[in-house]
């Protein structure tokens, strides 16, 4: 099997003295989507950030295309293109939609402006609509679509996604996860996938990891973690949510 795209070796992480991340392994291979579940304080996203340089590990490392990036600030990590679209969103509320996009395509020097824009107006209608208007003005859904598109604009070899679904009503979530599943397999784009909704990323995912107070627990094809009396009793209340 080839290496991984994304390799995370036995990572820690500490906010203080407090251990947030537990000895983590995850790896991510080119051209799939895994998703990462657990119960909200598991200590997703803290791996998300991690991955990012910020915070740092404090052991184990972690390789991106074979690379070292363990101690590397973020803004080099970024360049490597690796783009994140975090928890909460955070888009820039008083800049409009399309200054968020320009915002993401600034590490490409803006020449692919035009078409990556297209792109993700192809991609998300609604902000097309929008983009003169500013993005604190938006709907959390739509919100939530720019700042993917945003992650986007950095032409990224790997797209992190931290709770996408966050907050949203059923039928915005169903169209975000349609999305993401169709840059996988139009684009090829690579995804790592932080979810609350486990049933809805299990569902999208090739593979997929558990993590318990910052210990990943159990890994397996999304199909193989859904199937999993322990893993619907403990995330799927039985069914979906």
């Amino acid at each position: 099997m080839t290496a991984p795209l994304l390799n995370v070796k036995g990572v820690e992480t500490y906010y203080g003295n407090i251990r947030a991340l537990s000895g983590v392994d995850v790896e991510v291979h080119r051209g799939e989507i895994v998703s990462l579940i657990g119960a909200n304080g598991a200590g997703k996203s803290t791996l998300m950030m991690t991955i990012c340089g910020k915070p740092q590990a404090r052991t184990g490392s972690i390789f991106f295309e074979g690379q070292d990036i363990t101690r590397m600030p973020t803004h080099q990590i970024a360049r490597l293109r690796i783009a994140q679209s975090p928890e909460g969103r955070r888009i820039f509320p008083r800049m409009t939609v399309l200054e968020n996009l320009q915002m993401g395509a600034s590490l490409d020097d803006l020449k692919h402006f035009k078409e990556d824009v297209e792109k993700v107006f192809a991609l998300f209608p609604r902000l097309k609509e929008r983009q003169a208007q500013r993005g604190g003005t938006l709907s959390g859904g739509e919100q939530q679509m720019l700042s993917i598109g945003r992650a986007l604009m950095a032409r990224p070899k790997l797209l992190l996604l931290d709770e996408p679904s966050l907050g949203l009503a059923p039928l915005i979530v169903k169209g975000i996860f349609e999305a993401i599943k169709k840059l996988n397999k139009q684009e090829g784009l690579t995804v790592f996938l932080v979810e609350q909704n486990a049933f809805g990323a299990l569902k999208l995912s090739d593979r997929a990891y558990v993590l318990v107070n910052g210990r990943v627990t159990m890994s397996g094809t999304g199909k193989d973690l859904l199937a999993n009396p322990e893993v619907r009793a403990a995330y799927l209340e039985g069914g979906r949510h």
